[in-house]
């Protein structure tokens, strides 16, 4: 009977030490039982974020908060219109972590957006703000004229893009944006710095860090990867 407890409780993330009175939860807890949250395991290796080297970047679930109507980062750099009342990002499950760098080094932004629910209607609102985010950056420069966009990756489900500014001194902008409708996620990356950067850019192929963005999410929101 014990036994049959036990993995009844492990089944809902829940341990029990041995000759403990009562449960120990674990952490992170993964989505499902427990989707009110971004769970640790979303969140991309820091290792495999780009100027890792450089930068040692923290652990994101660290220094991860909560995000209420979150904006992309590219929205702030091409001027775009505030999110309207009846975005799909006012009422998602979303997290935020930033690390900041002294000016003229490079700033990460990572942010993971989930819908609870069914996964059919959820899918489609993620898939939904991943197309309209897709839209804004291809008018980037109609939005901000002052500003230089360039696609590097436009594939379905996932995007890559760098913005520059064409005067000196404004910032460059490595922006990149996934979606998984099976799991009803968004997981944006951002990595900015004012010209020149006090670090050159390294050159990594977008699909390696859009990648490492993707797999976690494979654990995080169980049995969603097909």
């Amino acid at each position: 009977m014990r036994m049959m407890v036990a993995a009844i409780l492990a089944a809902w993330g829940v341990a029990i030490a041995p000759g403990a009175v009562g449960p120990a939860y674990a952490v992170p807890v993964d989505c499902p039982p427990n989707c009110d949250r971004i769970p640790d395991s979303a969140w991309p290796d820091p290792t495999a974020i780009p100027l890792y080297s450089t930068y040692r970047w923290p652990g994101l679930a660290g220094v991860a908060v909560t995000a209420t109507t979150p904006r992309f980062r590219f929205e702030e750099a091409c001027a775009s219109p505030p999110v309207p009342a009846d975005d799909p990002r006012g009422y998602a499950v979303a997290a935020r972590a930033l690390v900041p760098q002294p000016e003229g080094h490079w700033q990460l932004q990572v942010q993971v957006m989930h819908w609870r629910g069914e996964t059919w209607r959820g899918g489609q609102l993620a898939a939904t703000v991943f197309d309209e985010a897709v839209a804004a950056l291809r008018g980037c420069q109609a939005t901000s004229p002052l500003t230089s966009p360039s696609l590097t990756t436009d594939a379905p489900n996932r995007m890559a893009a760098v913005i520059s500014g064409v005067l000196p001194g404004q910032a460059v902008l490595h922006e990149y944006l996934l979606v998984n409708p099976f799991n009803s996620t968004v997981v944006e990356m951002a990595l900015w710095a004012t010209t020149p950067p006090r670090v050159d850019w390294p050159l990594v192929p977008d699909p390696q860090i859009l990648d490492a963005m993707a797999a976690p999410l494979c654990t995080a929101y169980i049995d969603s990867c097909r």
